[in-house]
């Protein structure tokens, strides 16, 4: 049990690195690559609750638009996924 409540504690102090940015200011960022998806993938549900309480986090930021970033989201969400089916078994 300590050891749940472990990994809900840095998985939610890890959520800090969800960020946001206008849409002004992502026209001029360069788009992020794979590892930046795949992260964001793994925190997908920690920053989606983050989403509902405050206005400065986003799931899926504007600059963040690239296609290895997109196939890192999505591997990030599959992996976090197929660890959960496995945990459970």
């Amino acid at each position: 049990m300590i050891r749940i409540y472990f990994i809900i504690a840095v998985a939610l102090m890890l959520t800090g690195c969800a960020d946001k940015v206008d849409l002004f200011t992502a026209s001029t960022m360069e788009p992020v690559g794979f590892f930046y998806g795949l992260w964001h993938g793994f925190i997908i549900i920690w920053a989606f609750i983050g989403s509902l309480l405050f206005d400065s986090v986003a799931v899926y930021a504007t600059y963040n638009n690239g296609r290895m970033y997109d196939f890192g989201f999505v591997a990030g969400i599959l992996i976090l996924i197929l660890g959960y089916d496995n945990a459970s078994d």
